[in-house]
């Protein structure tokens, strides 16, 4: 028997429509640069998202085809994402920080006839242009003043192009397992690989994110987006924010520390998303603010934090400048991306806050509707019993079922995806990445986590970032090389470093040797990138070895 329900079908469309019928009057803030801000409201933002679909209608995308952005957390960026996706068109968000190669190869790969792009970002166009023979124009982002003068295919101005677009569109009733957007992995092992959501998938992870335990987005909130939205969709907020109702803040490209606080303080946001290494410049410019004009100043209560693990300096510095909860979450851009957010359950209401940091520090439970599990090399479960470590897998109806015209065996034959992270979960379902599978340092057939002595190396004052990777050891087959930046103005020696890690890890897990230096690698995204460390790093022999002797 089946139950006596109306049958809707989960629309983005439906969610700018919502935000616009019952939210009109809350506020959408974007931060142009130079001093320049552009307001409006949700209402208006819909209004302008059905310009852009008869936009691209005119200019003869269809649906199913794919439309590319390169762009910063705009308004123009956020209409796009409703008005081509509400035509049934695909949304391809780019990252402009990857290399031009692998940007070429996205814009073919996914056979965007458009790209619609910011105009500090011009050169990069103008230099991956000839190499995109596909593309049918280039579409820039901003007024006819500031066009930029460069020559490229169906090169056109977004805001002459608007303004012969009426506002007047009627959204389709698309199947919800349309394709609605699609976003790329960073590609640091092999080519970027497309993951392509639906209207459902990216509904319904709009729903989860909503949630009272997940990000808790509601219409009392100002929520500044620092997540790119070409990262994953922005984490989903363009979309929840909707849904919710909420105040938008989009800082553009201005993410200095500075720019990040001052758009805190004027905007009033309660709640914000970003990675570790921009809270980190955020807590130093807070460093040179009064301590109680910081808290006059800020008032937001929650930060949600993702793309790699937070150090604890990072969350003890918002809970003592901000009086701010830091929230981890876990996700990747085959899974839309949150899976798990880190919120304290009723049983941690008593613990002191040093106990609650230590909670802090893991990556957060499942959200109802995903599963997460670990598995040993023969596809074994593991005990949740937050020692045991495996290989990390999820599955859900927001997880990815395969990569766009791509096959690949992350999937096995019950829907599992493998991260390639290695990880822990404890007794209540708290999630601990231990490292990436690539990344875990095998020494003497124990198992050692490059993670955890990250971040214990990052508790110490003087260090700005580290990493630690495995190398040959003619006895323990791997040992770890911690990798460090000082802070400026700040010193350590080696056996500084290596006296304040004894006592907080096991003494076989001690990093060898020590070694300064005046930047790492990150990838497009942010994350430390040890590829080019180990290839760097790769004739190095340690001090312990005896073959160095």
């Amino acid at each position: 028997m089946n139950g006596l329900m109306q049958q809707r079908q989960l629309l983005i469309s439906d969610l700018i429509e919502h935000a616009a019928s019952n939210h009109s009057d809350q506020e959408i803030v974007s931060n142009l640069g130079d001093g320049n801000f552009h307001r409006y409201t949700w209402s208006a933002a819909r209004r302008r998202s059905k310009q852009v679909a008869n936009l691209i209608q005119s200019l003869g995308v269809s649906a199913g085809q794919r439309v590319a952005t390169l762009a910063w957390n705009t308004h123009r960026h956020l209409e796009l994402y409703y008005g081509v996706a509400g035509t049934g068109a695909v949304l391809t968000t780019v990252n402009p920080r990857l290399f031009a190669e692998q940007i070429v190869y996205i814009l073919n790969h996914s056979g965007s006839t458009h790209v619609f792009f910011d105009v500090n970002l011009a050169r990069l166009v103008a230099e991956i242009a000839p190499q995109c023979p596909h593309i049918q124009g280039f579409i820039a982002l901003c007024e006819a003043d500031q066009m930029p003068d460069m020559v490229v295919p169906g090169l056109a101005c977004y805001e002459s192009l608007m303004a012969g677009c009426s506002d007047v569109y009627t959204w389709p009733q698309l199947d919800e397992n349309s394709a609605s957007s699609m976003c790329y992995t960073s590609g640091t092992t092999g080519k970027p690989k497309g993951v392509l959501y639906s209207h459902r998938s990216t509904v319904l992870h709009a729903m989860s994110t909503c949630m009272a335990d997940s990000f808790a987005i509601s219409a009392r909130d100002s929520f500044l987006l620092i997540v790119p939205m070409f990262h994953v969709n922005g984490w989903g907020v363009p979309y929840s924010s909707a849904m919710a109702g909420a105040k938008l803040v989009l800082p553009g490209s201005q993410l200095s520390g500075e720019n990040v606080y001052s758009m805190l303080r004027d905007e009033k946001c309660t709640v914000s998303c970003g990675v570790p290494t921009v809270w980190m410049s955020l807590l130093e410019y807070a460093e040179s603010v009064d301590s109680e004009q910081r808290r006059r100043d800020i008032v937001v209560t929650r930060v949600l934090s993702g793309g790699s693990a937070a150090p604890r300096r990072i969350i003890e510095k918002f809970e003592e400048y901000f009086g701010a909860y830091l929230c981890q979450a876990w996700g990747m851009t085959e899974t839309s991306p949150v899976v798990t957010v880190n919120i304290p359950l009723p049983t941690h209401n008593d613990l002191t806050l040093d106990e609650r940091f230590d909670l802090q520090m893991l990556a957060g439970r499942s959200l109802p509707g995903t599963e997460i599990a670990i598995f040993d090399d023969e596809g074994n479960r593991l005990p949740h019993d937050g020692h045991t470590t495996g290989q990390l897998k999820v599955r859900g109806p927001w997880i990815a079922r395969a990569y766009y015209n791509h096959e690949d065996d992350a999937w096995d034959a019950n829907d599992w995806f493998a991260t390639g992270d290695m990880a822990t979960l404890n007794a209540d379902g708290y999630l601990k990445i231990t490292d990436r599978a690539k990344d875990v340092i095998k020494s003497g057939g124990e198992w050692i986590s490059s993670l955890d002595l990250e971040s214990v190396a990052l508790s110490h004052p003087a260090i700005e970032e580290a990493a630690v990777i495995g190398l040959r050891h003619s006895h323990w087959q791997e040992r770890p090389l911690l990798i460090v930046v000082k802070r400026k103005g700040m010193d350590v020696t080696a056996d500084e470093m290596l006296d304040h890690m004894r006592n907080n890890v096991a003494k076989w897990w001690l990093p060898d040797d020590v070694v300064f230096v005046d930047s790492l690698p990150h990838t497009a995204t942010g994350k430390l990138y040890k590829v080019p460390l180990r290839k760097q790093f790769e004739s190095f022999r340690f001090s312990t070895d005896v073959e160095n002797a």
